[in-house]
């Protein structure tokens, strides 16, 4: 886009582009999602940035209407494999935090100088801005959702400081810490981290969102002990255990999308965590956004599959059809090797998972990791995909290089494509993976959305059952498979 087609979109007010690019108004101060409802501000007053961090950076404050720091992240990050898509994968699942910019450097390998030039040219903004931007965010979250102190929440949203914390909610929000929390106030009643209600969350999205098809594939391949559906279809929450970085959390998410009433169709889907560590809040997100899709690009997916003959009626009778990636890339690694029903998950999960301190419903047990499971009577695939993750052969962190992932899986015994290519698709979060083998001339029209032909197709019923994904060791997938390479 140019700037002229960005107006175009700050003047319509449309939600398409909320995360793709951003915009201020040099005289209020003030930086804004393209949807904001506000008066359209004269162009000569407008400027544009790729990024949140870069608006803060040129010193524009967030907007206190449409709420731009809450957006959904760009498409982009998921199907770019250069270093700018990894880099940003990695700084959303918190490497920055953790590890610093040496870390980020040494996973993508590259010099810190290297990432900090790419990252400022295209976005803006260097990798310390970028995972500032994200900071904010969460502790902005931590303040209108918790009673927490302000001096434990600033650590807990990590920041080095509570000098550092009030300066940089000042900067961003243009209010102190506690006028944040006191704006919250009249909406809901704080809670805590470690209280029965957990913190509230709204995953936001763009576009419309297939929920129903989601929600169901996800209750097909529920595994008991770490996962469960509770309600009826169209008002199910899916609940899930997780291994964090600092401790472990439950998740749910509720299947009826919220809506703001604005163009598009966008929403969110509300979510609540319980976290034994707060720290872990921002990780625990951005993993439950890659296993919902929801920074994916509904309209340019359609745009391309609808050319399809064949898809064209499958794209209009599922707007928003989403291909589900993962909450933890080294468990669903696992459960696709191990193939079969669910209830040889939950085996595992019994026999070497990690109880929790107090069962959650039915929810019990963290999956074992991959330490846990190399030696465990689960076949030779599994063992050799645990001693892979283990010993660092086989990389499925947020931004790994794909294909050196999908080479090093295909090296170990016991691990076939069509386990290979789900893992790439779901585990990697890989928008553009076809069925195994080699694609016929016709499937180059749908990329780089072949994860979401596949996903069609199989909710049509024209390959692998909707309900599960596909087996190496099942016959029936084995012809699911030729039957997708013949569509």
């Amino acid at each position: 886009m140019d700037e002229s087609s960005r107006y175009e979109a700050v003047a319509s007010r449309d939600a398409r582009f909320d995360g793709e690019f951003f915009f201020a108004v040099v005289t209020t101060g003030i930086y804004c999602r393209p949807s904001c409802p506000a008066v359209t501000p004269k162009r000569v007053n407008v400027r544009f940035f790729p990024s949140a961090a870069a608006a803060q950076g040129a010193g524009f404050r967030a907007c206190r209407r449409c709420r731009p720091d809450a957006v959904p992240g760009s498409a982009d990050w998921n199907v770019r494999a250069d270093l700018v898509g990894r880099a940003m994968r990695f700084i959303d699942d918190g490497v920055v935090d953790r590890e610093g910019v040496a870390g980020l450097a040494t996973r993508l390998g590259y010099s810190a100088r290297q990432v900090q030039r790419q990252l400022t040219a295209e976005l803006g903004a260097g990798p310390v801005a970028l995972a500032r931007a994200r900071r904010a965010h969460t502790a902005r979250i931590l303040l209108q959702a918790t009673a927490l102190p302000v001096t434990g929440l600033a650590f807990a949203a990590g920041f080095a400081s509570v000098r550092q914390f009030n300066a940089t909610m000042r900067e961003i929000y243009g209010a102190t810490p506690s006028e944040l929390r006191a704006r919250a106030r009249g909406h809901a009643a704080p809670g805590s981290g470690g209280a029965p209600g957990g913190i509230p969350l709204r995953l936001a999205f763009r576009g419309p969102y297939a929920a129903r098809e989601i929600f169901d594939d996800l209750a097909a391949a529920a595994v008991p002990g770490i996962e469960e559906i509770t309600g009826s279809p169209g008002s199910r929450t899916y609940r899930r255990t997780l291994r964090l970085t600092y401790g472990s959390a439950v998740a749910e998410v509720g299947e009826r999308p919220g809506r703001p009433g604005g163009p598009a169709g966008s929403g969110w889907l509300d979510c609540r965590l319980h976290l034994t560590d707060l720290r872990d809040l921002p990780t625990a997100s951005q993993r439950l956004r890659r296993l919902f899709d929801l920074d994916a690009d509904p309209y340019a997916v359609a745009a391309r599959l609808a050319a399809d003959p064949l898809l064209r009626p499958l794209v209009a009778a599922r707007p928003g059809l989403r291909s589900p990636g993962a909450a933890d890339p080294a468990e669903l690694a696992v459960r696709t090797v191990l193939g079969g029903p669910p209830e040889r998950a939950a085996a595992l999960v019994r026999a070497y998972g990690k109880p929790l301190d107090a069962p959650d419903g039915t929810l019990t047990h963290l999956f074992p990791t991959a330490d846990e499971l190399a030696a465990a009577d689960a076949g030779e695939g599994v063992r050799a995909l645990c001693a892979a993750l283990a010993d660092g052969t086989v990389d499925l962190e947020a931004g790994a290089d794909r294909d050196a992932a999908e080479r090093a899986l295909a090296a170990l015994p016991g691990v076939g494509p069509a386990a290979a290519a789900v893992i790439r698709r779901r585990a990697l979060g890989d928008p553009d993976v076809g069925p195994p083998g080699p694609a016929p001339a016709e499937a180059e029209c749908r990329r780089p959305w072949r994860s979401y032909a596949l996903q069609y197709l199989r909710h049509a019923g024209l390959g692998a059952g909707a309900a599960r994904e596909p087996d190496d060791h099942d016959p029936k997938d084995i012809r699911d498979h030729a039957a997708l390479h013949a569509a």
